[in-house]
């Protein structure tokens, strides 16, 4: 009996949240340090449940900005805040899975140079990839043949494509980090306070303002989370309430600067 009613409680909290209504209640957003990249605060509401979650935003056009992922092994470990302003990134998450001794799960490519190999796992069905386009891959989707300069391994998808998911846990609360791309060459690295999987996937499907999301997938969420976004106002810092293995950071794509630049052969 007790199994029977776990699993009701379960089912109604799924059906409950399936039909919740997230209104967006207040908006701001702040310039970035360089153009085509902002920081935006959003909060949202459900007057059905009286839920409020917290989104923080760092949106960027992928015309003009890359992913950069920043590796971060016990020994040489320092802060979101600190390896941001050490790596040049404009804003920046924490990353992907990691087990009991530190070593990453799942795939990660820095630098153009695989590091940890891609994990078959029900959890990890995404990939964060760069390569001048930053694109949120199915695993399926993923080819070692493709020539990525930054990837991360990661998941469960929260919107695939322009729709919520279905079947995600909605009984679990936990601070969150996300990274979601549209279908105008915008993309943003995203967090959120608490709130479950189901609830983040509803938001973000919805949209962010302006901000219509095509793909959006999960990352290491819970003390993991952690957000930092420098602004013309001062930097907005939200910090990891524990170490952890690795961060996302947004970077200017300098390939076109360098291309134009290079001299001409007579």
């Amino acid at each position: 009996m007790r199994r029977f009613n776990s699993a009701l409680v379960i089912l109604l909290a799924l059906v409950f949240a399936a039909r919740a209504q997230w209104i967006e209640k207040e908006s701001r957003t702040d310039p970035g340090l360089l153009a085509e990249i902002e920081h935006r605060h959003l909060v949202f509401d459900n007057s059905d449940t009286g839920d409020v979650a917290t989104i923080e935003l760092a949106l960027f056009s992928t015309k003009s900005y890359m992913l950069r992922v920043l590796d971060q092994p016990a020994e040489a470990h320092v802060n979101l805040a600190t390896a941001a302003a050490r790596n040049g990134c404009l804003a920046a998450v924490n990353g992907g899975y990691f087990d009991e001794k530190f070593a990453p799960l799942g795939l990660r490519i820095i630098g153009g140079r695989t590091t940890s190999a891609l994990l078959r796992d029900r959890l990890l069905s995404g990939v964060l990839a760069s390569n001048g386009a930053v694109h949120v891959l199915r695993v399926g989707e993923f080819s070692a043949k493709q020539k990525l300069q930054s990837a991360i391994q990661c998941g469960p998808f929260l919107v695939d494509p322009g729709r919520r998911v279905r079947g995600l846990d909605a009984t679990h609360e936990a601070r969150r980090t996300f990274a979601a791309v549209d279908r105008s060459g915008r993309a943003a690295l995203g967090y959120c306070s608490e709130i479950s999987l189901a609830q983040l996937s509803a938001i973000l499907a919805g949209g962010l303002g302006d901000f219509k999301i095509q793909r959006a997938l999960n990352l290491d969420g819970g003390s993991s989370s952690a957000f930092w976004c420098g602004s013309i106002e001062g930097a907005f810092s939200i910090p990891e309430q524990k170490p952890v293995r690795d961060f996302v950071g947004i970077i200017p794509d300098l390939r076109p600067v360098l291309f134009r630049s290079k001299p001409r052969s007579n």
